[in-house]
């Protein structure tokens, strides 16, 4: 007799949750880089139906000249700056050894960026990490490093977009469990990075992740958390997405029908690369598209990491990043990442996508740790002051 799923969810480790998160969002985010900025028509053109695994170039051997703008490798097992950006956070959490917030990416992350060569898949050479990440993520250091903002708020005036909650994964894994205290820390964490619904997106995909690394949790119970802490748009749009989603058990009958729930929360429009007038704007009434999308990827697929990380390919867009949150939420909820792609993407990157989620789960372990004693040495004054349980 075979054990039943919450069983089988309740016996899933931490380490076991973490690795399924961080390689999981790798290998997503590597999946859908070549396909990026396309209609799920226009891939479907490209490749000849849809996409399976991992595929090379658009513009094939041309994919250094065909768009200056982005000389980048995307494809062939390529991984993003999305992945660049969570090793990096990865890096600081080994650093710090305790929670974050937006003056420790001041303080640690920016010179990341600025002062370690590393090598850089889709450079095909050792860079800084600054010379691949998007102008988005570049405003980390002209705000931070340059201008001297107030990390709090340095966000401000950034464009709005995913740029921050690409890489709130490890927020959400250190937090595992506690959803709540996730979307605390990465909002504080965002506000050096982002503002409006571009912060917030930040903060509900990391309180998602925890809820996914939580024992027993569902994708139903994911997207429930999430909303039960989102605001704004954010909060109805992730609503309409996954009322929608809850419909479909395919990712091929449910790309159109997820687009049209989300496009009046999105404000690139229906040209991905040539985004209009309002794009990106701070707004309480708009949504990234990108973490909707990925939580009902993650709900029509029943939290199989396969069919939601193919479904958030196939979508198109900006499928990297919603590749990468996909992948993240169902590898922390115990799906399996297929060997025959994390295997290709290491290589092919030149990345041990496994010692990061090592690194990271033992800073977890560290930090839960220092709560506990935190936690208690609070109980101890409250109840000290007579703020306990009364007395008769």
């Amino acid at each position: 007799m075979k054990p039943e799923r919450t069983e089988i969810q309740h016996q899933i480790s931490l380490e076991t949750r973490i690795t399924g998160a961080l390689v999981g969002a790798a290998v997503g985010d590597a999946l859908g880089g070549p396909v990026e900025g396309y209609s799920p028509t226009q891939i479907l053109e490209r490749h000849g139906g849809r996409i399976h695994g991992i595929v090379g170039p658009w513009h094939g051997d041309a994919w250094r000249t065909a768009r200056p703008l982005a000389p980048y490798h995307k494809g062939d097992g390529h991984v993003t700056d999305d992945t660049l950006m969570a090793h990096a956070l990865v890096r600081v959490y080994a650093t710090v050894r305790d929670h974050l917030d937006a003056y420790a990416i001041a303080e640690h992350l920016v010179p990341d960026l600025m002062t370690n060569p590393r090598w850089i898949p889709e450079l095909e050479s050792e860079a800084l990490p600054l010379h691949r990440v998007f102008l988005a993520e570049k405003w980390l250091v002209t705000r931070l490093h340059y201008a001297h903002a107030d990390p709090r708020e340095a966000g401000v005036g950034n464009i709005v977009n995913c740029g921050a909650a690409m890489y709130m994964a490890p927020v959400g894994l250190v937090n595992a469990a506690d959803p709540r205290a996730a979307y605390a820390e990465a909002l504080d964490i965002a506000g050096a990075h982002q503002s409006s619904y571009g912060r917030e997106a930040a903060a509900v995909f990391a309180a998602a992740v925890a809820a996914a690394a939580t024992p027993g949790a569902t994708p139903d119970s994911v997207v429930t958390t999430a909303l039960s802490l989102a605001k704004d748009g954010t909060r109805t749009a992730i609503e309409q997405v996954c009322e929608v989603a809850s419909r479909h058990t395919d990712f091929e009958s449910a790309l159109e029908p997820l687009r049209a729930a989300v496009a009046p929360f999105d404000t690139v429009g229906p040209d991905y690369r040539a985004p209009s007038l309002g794009a990106r704007r701070p707004s309480r009434l708009h949504s990234i598209e990108e973490l909707p999308i990925a939580l009902g990827m993650l709900l029509l697929s029943g939290g199989d990491y396969r069919h939601a990380v193919l479904g958030s390919v196939n979508y198109g867009r900006d499928c990297d990043s919603i590749a990468t949150m996909a992948g993240a939420l169902s590898g922390a909820l115990g799906s399996t990442v297929p060997e025959s792609w994390s295997k290709p993407v290491s290589e092919a990157s030149r990345l041990d996508l496994w010692e990061p989620a090592t690194t990271l789960t033992a800073v977890a372990r560290e930090i839960f740790e220092r709560d506990v004693s935190r936690r208690r040495a609070h109980e101890s004054a409250f109840t000290e002051l007579g703020g306990g349980r009364c007395s008769d």
